[in-house]
């Protein structure tokens, strides 16, 4: 892509983002929505694939409704309440809208479908991007509407989510996909806690995108798209795979890792809500996802590939890990010590 082009998708990104988080009026905040929308369809569709512009063509048309709906939401709040002040959605019917409109963009169940398909149709760096930049509006909306929104309603979403996230994550190969996965399930954790407890939702989702963005990296780094790849990949950057795997163990949540504090803390909270039931089934459906971190940790470090293998073994590369990778490992792997800080922050 020429670089001048890329700039200007770039920064109508950071632009559209900024309008989204930063407005309090709703035609500001579908403005900014639009943006992002219009500014990522081009990087999605670089690659010229028929299936990349199979993956533009479904992120562009769910977008699009979503979007659409985002604003008759907020039309119906003004038309009954004379309010355009994203904060002072009250109208119960624009409530349930809005939730549709934003489990759309996120790609919250039931609205998920679109979501692993467009991964799929993207590079690892748009993958990202779409992963954890473009989810970044969307929840900060959540975040402004979170007091109107129907607690029960959210609270299915978010375990429908986590259990569909792990369960359909279980029989991929293909590394993107199993990302798509990784990120419903993640949102069901950031979604059951939102009404209760929004900046604990904050808290998770910038975790969640720092750990994210560290194993995207990696797989890009080592030229990674599949799993039988990730199998002979190890002889081309040894420390790197052994890193990976910790990284990947921290997203799935494991204690001592960075990926456990934002999982004790909303279990933390959901039992003072008295909801110690919501609290066990949500963990127990997060074991589902646990299954499908192990595999690609195995596959990654501790398999050895038979000698039919088809694959040709990429050779060890003198290469320096990247300064980035190396500083979001550590932070992905070492930030548990900072929950005693959190009470104060939160």
């Amino acid at each position: 892509m020429n670089p001048q082009a890329k700039l200007i998708f770039i920064t109508s990104l950071v632009l559209g983002t900024t309008i989204t988080i930063s407005s309090n009026h709703w035609i500001m905040a579908w403005t900014g929505l639009e943006i992002n929308t219009l500014a990522i369809l081009p990087m999605i569709s670089k690659s010229h694939h028929p299936r990349a512009i199979e993956a533009a063509t479904k992120y562009f048309l769910v977008q699009a409704t979503a979007s659409a709906l985002v604003l008759f939401s907020s039309m119906t709040n003004a038309w009954c309440t004379g309010q355009w002040d994203i904060t002072q959605l009250t109208h119960p019917t624009s409530c349930l809208i809005l939730t549709m409109a934003i489990s759309m963009k996120l790609g919250l169940v039931p609205f998920h479908f679109w979501f692993p398909e467009v991964l799929q149709g993207s590079s690892l760096i748009t993958g990202l991007l779409l992963s954890t930049a473009m989810k970044f509006p969307p929840i900060t909306l959540l975040f402004m509407t979170s007091p109107s929104l129907n607690p029960a309603l959210l609270t299915s979403m978010a375990i429908l989510s986590t259990a569909l996230g792990g369960w359909m994550g279980l029989n991929q190969t293909q590394i993107r996909k199993i990302m798509a996965f990784s990120s419903i399930s993640h949102l069901g954790w950031m979604t059951i806690i939102i009404v209760y407890n929004p900046k604990l939702t904050m808290l998770n989702f910038y975790l969640y995108v720092l750990m994210t963005t560290t194993v995207f990296l990696t797989f890009n780094s080592m030229k990674v798209l599949k799993l039988p790849t990730l199998m002979t990949a190890w002889t081309k950057a040894p420390s790197l795979n052994a890193i990976l795997l910790l990284t990947l163990l921290s997203l799935a949540g494991l204690p001592p890792l960075t990926g456990f504090l934002p999982k004790w803390l909303i279990i933390q909270e959901l039992t003072k809500q008295d909801m110690a039931s919501t609290a066990t089934i949500i963990s127990l459906l997060s074991l589902l996802g646990l299954f499908f971190y192990l595999r690609l940790a195995y596959c990654a470090t501790i398999t050895l590939p038979p000698h039919t293998t088809n694959h040709m073994k990429q050779w060890h590369t003198n290469k320096p890990i990247s300064t980035s990778i190396a500083i979001l490992t550590t932070m992905s792997l070492m930030l548990l010590p900072i929950s005693p800080m959190i009470p104060t922050i939160i």
